[in-house]
């Protein structure tokens, strides 16, 4: 079997971290696998690129262009949006002809196009295509906040400039997507259930099957440590109470960093002296200077030792997000043994066992975030306990040889379905 995974990066991203794990994990089952990308971070001589630098650069903003166009040249919106109107045909690639089965991840941005899509839809190869975030199944946007028009049709899109009639390129793209959908079988996977059961409400994927199968980890890569010793390895006070928070993008108004400023200011009013937030992530320096608590910035790294690292110093991982589908920090985090505190949103609650992995806050309750801060580190005993849960949970339901085979039945039901019968 020779799988071929197509996704933006192998490196950068959420999806390029889950799409790379499932590689690894699908090659530790004897599996071939090859990754096309359009960014490629990695010397890994199995990554391909979709074409050369110079012109997926050249796709890129182009396809940029169309959204800067449409969402009346707005920054704050443009990257809310993707209209996959350019990118290559990988058909034509060497290394897609010899895929048995062709697994899409998150294609945008100009790495292939709706055009391209229908294409692949074409050979009649077996396509699974594992959803990070709402864009498969809507006409434009990755995440709908509270819009439910794609279950029916998406129309009047507020993302854009221009709305309604022709011009509307929120319904026009969305008829497009139900057209290409239609010329062949899509197996979609969610990554969460909470994402798979969105997808099966939506109008574009009412004749496709839906799956749920989570993003994988090397449980040998994150694993809890000694606590004090890995503190005194990166030059922190070994007994304060570490609230770790983090994100590539902290200003991105989907991860909730507001919601965190208020938690701080909450923590001070309370008998929380040795509570101590440790940032890592792009503007950490400015969100220091903004918590009511102390905190210190750890260097930005997407090396995964100095993240486990991180996770394995922390006593809790806060993660306030509004929008999320199965978010790679918490599963990092709990596999360090470190529990996790989030709102009530996406696929969080599954990954957090409210208070036993972690706690669940209801949503946008700022109190109820911080009293789930507390409610994890007021008692030794109760924190470990947590610790203890949140990796037996990875181990049982993320761990690499549980995903990859869930992976396998499907793709062997798939080979199946399109191999001649024998009498």
């Amino acid at each position: 079997m020779n799988i071929l995974l197509i996704n933006t990066s192998d490196k950068l991203g959420g999806a390029a971290v889950a799409c790379s794990r499932l590689r690894d994990a699908l090659r530790k089952e004897g599996v071939a696998v090859n990754m096309l990308v359009a960014h490629k971070e990695t010397a890994d001589a199995t990554v391909y690129r979709t074409a050369s630098k110079w012109m997926n650069k050249v796709y890129f903003l182009w396809e940029r262009l169309g959204v800067f166009l449409h969402n009346g040249f707005r920054r704050d919106t443009l990257f809310q949006i993707d209209i996959a109107n350019i990118g290559t045909d990988v058909t034509q690639l060497d290394v897609f002809k010899q895929a048995d089965v062709v697994h899409l991840h998150w294609w945008n941005q100009g790495t292939l196009s709706l055009d391209g899509l229908l294409k692949i839809i074409r050979t009649k190869k077996p396509i699974v295509w594992t959803m990070h975030d709402m864009w498969p199944f809507t006409g434009i946007c990755h995440y709908t906040d509270a819009c439910t028009a794609y279950h029916q049709e998406c129309h009047n899109c507020p993302l854009l400039f221009s709305r309604g009639g022709i011009s509307d390129l929120s319904h026009t793209l969305f008829l497009k997507k139900k057209a290409i959908y239609r010329q062949g079988d899509i197996a979609f996977v969610g990554c969460s259930d909470w994402l798979a059961n969105q997808a099966r409400r939506s109008a574009l994927v009412d004749r496709q099957q839906v799956f749920s199968i989570p993003n994988p980890i090397d449980i040998s890569a994150f694993y809890p440590a000694d606590k004090r010793a890995i503190r005194k390895e990166l030059n922190l006070p070994v007994d304060k109470k570490y609230i770790l928070f983090g994100a590539v993008n902290s200003k991105d108004p989907r991860k909730g960093l507001d919601y965190m400023l208020t938690v701080s200011g909450l923590l001070a009013t309370q008998d929380t002296a040795d509570y101590h937030f440790l940032l890592v992530g792009k503007s950490s320096e400015e969100i220091k200077d903004q918590l009511a608590l102390p905190a210190t910035v750890l260097p930005f790294t997407t090396d995964q030792k100095q993240m486990s690292l991180y996770y394995q110093a922390a006593s809790v991982f806060v993660i306030p997000s509004l929008q999320e589908n199965l978010p790679n920090m918490v599963m990092e985090a709990m596999a360090c043994g470190t529990p996790c505190v989030g709102f009530e949103v996406g696929g969080i609650p599954e990954m957090i066992q409210h208070q036993s992995t972690g706690y669940v806050a209801r949503f946008k309750e700022a109190e109820d975030l911080a009293d789930g801060i507390v409610y994890c580190l007021a008692d030794e005993a109760k924190l470990a306990q947590l610790s203890i849960a949140a990796r037996r949970w990875v181990e049982e339901n993320y761990a690499e040889a549980r995903v990859a085979g869930r992976y396998l039945s499907l793709y062997n039901e798939l080979l199946q379905s399109v191999s001649p019968q024998v009498p």
